[in-house]
C-alpha cells in the first residue's frame, strides 16, 4: 500500500566474518544493569508479568505476548529451546516447563553473551538469584549493586532515629568493600527533582524520627522521605563508588514526570567535583535529556536498558541513536534491566547489538565514520566504558 511502511524483518543478523556486524555480534558485553532470574516454576500468568512493566495480563489489554517483548520472546528465545521461531506462547512454556528452569537460564544467558553482570541485589532478592548464580549459568562473572533505600529501610526497622545516620553509615560502609555500585531509586521514591546541598544532621534526624514513628505506629517501612534520600546518596558519594539513579520508563508507581533526569542537573552540579560516576539508567523516553547531560556532565554515563527490549527492533535502533546524539560515545553503556526472567537477558543483548551495528554502520555508509572507529565505537559501548566507570579491572 502506498505510503505504507512494511513490518521490518525480524529475523537476526547473520554477519560476515570481518563485517562490522560480525564484531558486534562477537562482543563480549558487560551488563551493568540487571536482577537475578527467578528459580520457580512460572505459570502463564506469572510469565507474562515479567515480559515488561505492566502488572499482569489485563481485561482490556490482553495478553502481554503481545508486545514488542513478547513476541520477541518467540522470535528469538524459541529457538534456543529447539523450538521454531515464533512458537505459540503455549507450546514456548511447555517447553520451558518440559526443560526446567536450570537448563532455560543456562541457555539463554550462554546466549546472550554477556560477559559481567552488574546485579542489583535490592528488589525481591528472596525470589531472585544471587548474583553468584545468575553468574553462573552464563559462564560470566558478576558483582553487587547495592540499593541505598533498602538499607536505609533495615536500618531503621532495628535503631532508633538518635542512630539512624551512624547506622547508616556503618552499614553503607560496610557495603562498599564488596560492591561494585551503588543504586537509588528516588525517581520511585519523592522524584528526581531533588535539592543538590548535603542535607545537615539536624535535617536527618528529624526526618528520620517521622520516619521512625510512622513505621512505630504501623505505616510500612517504605523510605519516601526526600531529605533521607540525600543523606543516603552524599553518604553513597563519600565511599566513593558509582551510583546508579533508576531514571524515566519503569512500572505504575512511578510518576514520570517526576524521573526526568535533567531534574538530577542541580544535584549533578554540586557532585561534578567529587570524582564518583553517576549512572542514569533507562532514561526512555527522556533519552535525549540523557544524551544532554552526559555530554556537559564529565562523570554522567548513560544507556537505554530496558527500553531495547520494548521497543521492538527497529526502535531499539531509533533510541540509541537518539541517545548518541549529544552522549559522547565514551559515556554510553550496555544494560538490560533483566528481572526475573533469562529471556530478557537473551532478548535485550540481540536486540542492543543489532541496534549498535545498525548505528554504527549507517555512519560508515555515509562516510561519516571510518570502519575502524565504528569498530572502536562499538566495542567502547559495549563493554569497555563499564570497564573504566566501575574500574571492573581491579
Amino acid at each position: 500500500m502506498a505510503g505504507v511502511a512494511p513490518f521490518s524483518d525480524d529475523t537476526p543478523r547473520t554477519p560476515g566474518a570481518g563485517s562490522i556486524a560480525g564484531m558486534v555480534e562477537a562482543l563480549r558485553l558487560v551488563d551493568h544493569h540487571c536482577h537475578g532470574v527467578v528459580r520457580a516454576p512460572l505459570e502463564r500468568r506469572a510469565f507474562e508479568s515479567m515480559l515488561c512493566e505492566a502488572a499482569a495480563p489485563g481485561r482490556w489489554h490482553g495478553s502481554l505476548f503481545d508486545t514488542h517483548v513478547g513476541i520477541a520472546v518467540r522470535r528469538l528465545c524459541a529457538p534456543v529451546l529447539d523450538l521454531a521461531p515464533h512458537a505459540e506462547p503455549d507450546e514456548y512454556l511447555e517447553r520451558r516447563a518440559e526443560l526446567g528452569v536450570d537448563e532455560v537460564a543456562g541457555r539463554l544467558l550462554r546466549a546472550a553473551g554477556i560477559s559481567e553482570f552488574l546485579v542489583d541485589t535490592g528488589f525481591h532478592p528472596e525470589q531472585l538469584t544471587t548474583p553468584d548464580v545468575l553468574a553462573a549459568y552464563a559462564g560470566g562473572t558478576a558483582r553487587e549493586v547495592v540499593r541505598l533505600e533498602r538499607v536505609a529501610e533495615e536500618t531503621i526497622a532495628v535503631c532508633s532515629a538518635g542512630t539512624f545516620a551512624q547506622e547508616c553509615r556503618a552499614r553503607l560502609g560496610d557495603a562498599a568493600r564488596t560492591a561494585i555500585a551503588f543504586k537509588s531509586i528516588a525517581a520511585y521514591r519523592v522524584g528526581l527533582d531533588l535539592a543538590p546541598e548535603r542535607p545537615s544532621d539536624a535535617a536527618v534526624f528529624t526526618a528520620a524520627a517521622r520516619w521512625a514513628s510512622g513505621v512505630a505506629a504501623g505505616k510500612p517501612i517504605r523510605l519516601a522521605d526526600e531529605t533521607l534520600i540525600r543523606f543516603l546518596i552524599w553518604t553513597a558519594i563519600d565511599l566513593g563508588l558509582p551510583i546508579q539513579f533508576h531514571v524515566g520508563y519503569g512500572d505504575a508507581d512511578i510518576n514520570l514526570a517526576r524521573a526526568d533526569p535533567s531534574l538530577l542537573t542541580p544535584l549533578l552540579r554540586a557532585t561534578a567535583d567529587r570524582g564518583v560516576p553517576i549512572m542514569l539508567l533507562h532514561n526512555y523516553p527522556f533519552h535525549r535529556h540523557a544524551g544532554y547531560l552526559a555530554q556537559v556532565f564529565d562523570h554522567v554515563f548513560v544507556d537505554v536498558g530496558l527500553a531495547v527490549h520494548n521497543v521492538g527492533r527497529g526502535g531499539a535502533a531509533r533510541v540509541l541513536a537518539e541517545l548518541l546524539e549529544l552522549a559522547p560515545f565514551g559515556s554510553v553503556l550496555f544494560s538490560t534491566d533483566a528481572y526475573g526472567l533469562p529471556e530478557l537477558f537473551h532478548v535485550s543483548a540481540v536486540r542492543f547489538r543489532d541496534a549498535l551495528a545498525t548505528v554504527v554502520e549507517e555512519q560508515v555508509a555515509r562516510g561519516d565514520w571510518s570502519e575502524d572507529d565504528a569498530m572502536r565505537i562499538a566495542r567502547t559501548i559495549g563493554s569497555e566504558n563499564a570497564t573504566r566507570a566501575y574500574r571492573l579491572y581491579q
